[in-house]
């Protein structure tokens, strides 16, 4: 599994989130291009602890735990899977200002890659450096295959 703390990786992100466009189509869900793109600032906020989410209740804490590894691991996301309710975007957004925002996360989060402790999700709880690097790529590649780039 590819690393967003890995260059070329991060290059690629970079490069595939510049080919995006404004009037790019989704091949699935209801976001649009702009939503997807504040969406996906998301869970790097939550990476940095700059942002946080709700524990979930039991026993779904519980399924969380079995759902994890999915987040790093070799096979893609399912297409429409539920989201954790902050990390819903309805509202309108302006293409250009979240690509920049997301560009500035994505470096932000790649110049951490020496970054040895990290603090525990609020869902999934403790990640190392390397599973952090995997998610953020995997979620990224997801959501940029969701606009065809």
């Amino acid at each position: 599994m590819k690393s967003l703390f890995d260059t070329s990786t991060y290059q690629e992100i970079k490069t595939r989130l510049k080919a995006l466009s404004p009037d790019a189509k989704r091949n699935w869900g209801e976001m649009d291009v702009a939503q997807m793109l504040h969406h996906c600032q998301k869970p790097i906020l939550i990476a940095m602890d700059k942002e946080t989410i709700k524990k979930p209740p039991f026993p779904l804490n519980l399924i969380m735990r079995i759902v994890k590894p999915t987040l790093y691991n070799d096979k893609p996301l399912k297409r429409n899977l539920p989201t954790a309710k902050e990390l819903i975007v309805n509202s309108d957004k302006d293409f250009i200002e979240e690509r920049q925002q997301l560009a500035l996360l994505i470096d932000e989060f790649h110049n951490h890659k020496d970054k040895e402790d990290w603090k525990p999700h609020p869902i999934f709880g403790k990640f190392s450096k390397q599973q952090w690097g995997k998610m953020q790529y995997k979620h990224l590649n997801h959501h940029f295959e969701q606009f065809g780039v």
